[in-house]
C-alpha cells in the first residue's frame, strides 16, 4: 500500500443532489463524511452517520447522483444491529496501483489500482465496526470488518442492513429465483427499479441503467466464511430501493435455521459488496474489479492449468452415426470423443454422468472411486494419452464430499485433468465454504475444476486459479427441452451473469435453427440462432474450459469448424464495442497478435458498425464468417470472407433474425 493522496480524503458537508423522496436522513442530523474517489476522479464514494438513522453511503459517477443515500450495516442475533447510532472515530486511507499475471482468464495481465479508506465507528455501547472502501475506475467497493473486542465474540449475523438505492427510477435486468436454493438457471427480465415486487428474490450480478447518469452492477466478491447475497425490493410502492438479503443458515445434510444467515467470530470481515460502473453497458465486460477484490493466488507453481475446449458426450444425445456399437456411456463411445478431441486439436475430452459406479448405500450418488460395468477407465486413460488428449471427469457434489480423500489422489495417478462438480444448488456459509475446500484440495493433487449447479462466480479464481469455470446458467442444455434459450437470452448474458466471472453455457450446436422450425428433443438437439452466432458465443462468452457439445459427424466438412478449432479459451485482451443488453452485443478478444470479433443480435435483423481502432500498426487480415443472405430460413448458412483491413477500417456488419457475426483477424504477414 501507499499513502492516499490528502485530496482523495475529504472531510465536508454533505449535500448530494437527491430527489427529497429517496432521502433517508433529515438534513439537520448530517455530518461530514468520508470521500473516496477514483483514481480517474469519475467515481465518488461518499460515507458518514447519522445518529440513530445508522451508517450511510452515496455513490457519484461523473459528477451526478448514480445511488442516493443508503443504509449500512449489520442485523446480529440477541443485539442491537450495528449502524445506528454510531459514530466516526478515525479514517485511514489507503490506495494502490499493481499488476499481477493469471495463468488463465479473460486478460493475461490484470492491473489492480484505487483509491480507499478504512473508516471506523464505535456505538454508545462501545461496540466497533468499520467500513472498507476500494475505489476503481471500473467500480467500487466496500465491505464490513468487525474487530476483536469484548463486546462481540461469537456472533449471529441475521440480516444485512445494506441498501442500494438508485437516484433515480432505473431500469434493471433481475434475475427472479423461487428460493434459495437454485441453479441460477433461468431467464433475465426487464423492470423499473420501481416495479419490482417485495417478495421477488433476486439474483447477483443484478444490471442497471440509471437514465442520463450511468450503468451499475451489483454483485459480490470474495464470499468467505459467510453466506451468499440477494436483493430484494425495499420501501414502498414506486421506491428505487433494494436491499440484500443473504441466503438463510443451512448445514451439511441440508437442514436450514431461518433465523440467522452467518455464525463467525470476531474478528471477521464480511464479502465485498461490488459496484461496477460505466457509461455503456458493454465496458461493464472490460472489468477485472471482482478479481481484484479477492487475495492472490494460493497455487505456487501454476504451469499444469491450462484452459482449452473439450469434446463432450452429453448434450449431443448419444448420437455417434459413424459408431458400429449403439452409442452411449461405454468405452467405444468416448474413445469415438476421444478421437474427435484429438483429430480436433482439444485438450480435452469431458466424460459426464454415468461413468462411475453407483453407491448403494446413498441415494443419487456414484462411487467415483470405482467406475461403471460398461466404462473400462483404465483402457480409455490409455487410449487418452496415446491420442494426447486429457480426461475431466463428471461427479456429484456428494460424491466428492464423501469421497475426495481417496478420489482426489487417485484422478491425479490416473492422469485426471479436472472434475466437473454438479448439483450443489446453493450458497449458504457452510457451501460457501465447501467449495473452498474443494479448490484447495483439487489444487494438492494437480485437478482443475468446473462447478455446475453452482453460485456465481465471486472471483475465487484469482486465489485458486484451477478454478476455471461455473455454470450458473442457462445454457445451452435447456434446448434439448424447451426454447427459452433464445438469441435474446444470448444478448442478455455478457451483460448480466457473465460480469461475475466465466460461465460454462456450453456452445457448439451445429444443428442451427429457427424459432419456426424448432424442435426441443433429447437426441441430436437444435441450436436455437444462426450458425454464425454460434461460432461469435466462443468469442462472447467467456470461460476457460469451453465445450464443443455436438457430437463429431456433425462439424464434418463445416467450414465453420476451423474457426472453432482455432478460437481460444484465454486471452490477452478484451474490448467491448457496443451492445444493448437483451438486444445486440460486439466484443473483440487478443491473443497475441491475433484478434477475433464476435457479434450476435436477438430475433431483430441489425445492423452495426465495427471500427478497428485497437488493432496495431500495419495490416491484418480478417476471416468474416458472416450470415448467409438466406440465413433467416436456413441458419447453417455462412458467407466466409477474407478482407484487408487496418486499424482505421470500420467494417459494416449485417446480421439476420437470431443471426451473428464471427472474425479472425491476423497480421498478413
Amino acid at each position: 500500500m501507499r499513502p492516499l493522496p490528502a485530496a482523495l480524503l475529504i472531510v465536508s458537508v454533505f449535500c448530494p443532489a437527491v430527489a427529497p423522496a429517496q432521502s433517508a436522513v433529515p438534513e439537520s442530523s448530517k455530518t461530514s463524511p468520508v470521500s473516496v474517489v477514483s483514481p480517474n476522479g469519475q467515481i465518488a464514494f461518499e460515507l458518514s452517520d447519522q445518529g440513530a438513522a445508522g451508517l450511510v453511503y452515496s455513490v457519484q459517477f461523473r459528477g451526478q447522483p448514480l445511488l442516493a443515500e443508503s443504509r449500512l450495516g449489520l442485523e446480529l442475533v440477541g443485539q442491537p444491529p450495528l449502524g445506528p447510532g454510531m459514530k466516526l472515530t478515525g479514517a485511514q486511507p489507503e490506495a494502490a496501483d499493481d499488476s499481477y499475471a493469471i495463468p488463465v482468464g479473460k486478460t493475461r495481465e490484470v492491473r489492480n489500482h484505487y483509491n480507499g479508506v478504512r473508516a471506523d465507528f464505535t456505538d454508545p455501547h462501545g461496540r466497533k465496526i468499520s467500513i472498507e472502501v476500494r475505489a476503481f475506475d471500473d467500480g467500487v467497493a466496500f465491505r464490513y470488518l468487525v474487530p476483536q473486542q469484548p463486546q462481540i465474540g461469537q456472533v449471529r449475523i441475521a440480516h444485512e442492513l445494506t441498501e442500494f438505492a438508485y437516484a433515480k427510477d432505473a431500469s434493471t435486468y433481475p434475475l427472479i429465483l423461487d428460493g434459495y436454493q437454485s441453479s441460477w438457471e433461468d431467464e433475465y427480465q426487464l423492470r423499473n427499479v420501481s416495479g419490482l415486487h417485495r417478495d421477488w428474490l433476486i439474483a447477483l450480478p443484478f444490471l442497471a441503467d440509471v437514465p442520463g447518469v450511468g450503468w451499475v452492477a451489483i454483485t459480490e466478491a470474495d464470499i468467505e466464511n459467510y453466506s451468499g447475497m440477494y436483493l430484494r425490493k425495499s420501501g414502498g410502492f414506486l421506491t428505487f430501493r433494494v436491499q440484500a438479503d443473504l441466503s438463510p443458515h443451512e448445514d451439511r445434510a441440508g437442514n436450514i435455521d431461518p433465523s440467522y444467515a452467518v455464525e463467525t467470530a470476531t474478528p471477521f470481515s464480511s464479502p465485498w459488496r461490488v459496484l461496477m460502473i460505466a457509461g455503456q453497458p458493454a465496458k461493464l465486460i472490460e472489468s477485472n474489479i471482482v478479481l481484484n477484490l479477492n487475495p492472490p493466488s494460493q497455487i505456487a507453481d501454476t504451469s499444469w492449468i491450462h484452459a482449452g475446449k473439450s469434446a463432450w458426450d452429453w448434450w449431443s444425445g448419444d448420437a455417434a452415426p459413424s459408431l458400429a456399437v449403439k452409442p452411449g456411456m461405454n468405452t467405444a463411445t468416448m474413445k469415438h470423443y476421444i478421437d474427435f478431441a484429438s483429430a480436433s486439436g482439444f485438450p480435452y475430452m469431458l466424460i459426464d454422468a454415468g461413468w462411475a459406479a453407483k453407491d448403494p448405500s446413498v441415494p443419487r450418488q456414484d462411487d467415483i472411486t470405482r467406475t461403471s460395468p460398461n466404462i473400462d477407465m483404465p483402457e480409455l486413460l490409455r487410449y487418452a494419452k496415446e491420442k494426447n488428449v486429457k480426461l475431466w471427469l463428471w461427479a456429484h457434489w456428494t460424491s466428492v464430499d464423501k469421497y475426495m480423500d481417496q478420489a482426489f489422489p487417485l484422478f491425479e495417478k490416473w492422469g485426471v485433468a479436472g472434475v466437473k462438480i454438479d448439483f450443489m444448488n446453493r450458497d449458504d456459509q457452510w457451501m460457501v465454504g465447501w467449495y473452498r475446500k474443494v479448490v484447495a484440495e483439487a489444487a494438492q493433487y494437480h485437478l482443475m475444476i468446473d462447478f455446475h449447479g453452482a453460485f456465481k462466480p465471486d472471483g475465487l479464481r484469482r486465489t485458486y486459479p484451477n478454478l476455471l469455470t461455473r455454470e450458473s446458467v442457462m445454457g445451452k442444455e435447456y434446448l434439448k427441452v424447451t426454447a427459452r434459450v433464445t438469441p435474446a437470452h444470448n444478448a442478455t448474458l455478457p451483460f448480466t451473469r457473465m460480469l461475475a466471472g466465466p460461465m460454462d453455457y456450453t456452445p457448439g450446436a451445429f444443428g442451427n435453427t429457427n424459432l419456426a422450425d424448432f424442435v426441443p428433443r433429447q437426441f441430436m438437439p437444435m441450436g436455437l440462432n444462426t450458425r454464425a452466432q454460434e461460432l461469435a458465443l466462443y468469442v462472447i462468452f467467456e470461460s476457460e474450459l469451453e465445450m464443443v457439445s455436438d457430437y463429431p459427424e456433425r462439424y464434418q466438412g463445416q467450414k465453420e469448424f476451423d474457426f472453432l478449432k482455432r478460437v481460444p479459451c484465454t486471452w490477452d485482451e478484451v474490448r467491448a464495442i457496443g451492445g444493448v443488453p437483451m438486444q445486440w452485443i460486439t466484443l473483440a478478444r487478443r491473443s497475441g497478435n491475433d484478434w477475433y470479433v464476435g457479434s450476435l443480435t436477438d430475433w431483430d435483423a441489425r445492423d452495426v458498425k465495427v471500427p478497428l481502432s485497437f488493432l496495431g500498426d500495419g495490416k491484418y487480415i480478417a476471416e468474416i464468417y458472416a450470415d448467409a443472405p438466406d440465413a433467416a430460413d436456413e441458419p447453417t448458412h455462412t458467407v466466409l470472407t477474407h478482407q484487408t483491413v487496418g486499424r482505421t477500417t470500420v467494417l459494416d456488419v449485417h446480421m439476420v433474425s437470431g443471426g451473428g457475426n464471427a472474425m479472425w483477424i491476423h497480421p498478413a504477414n
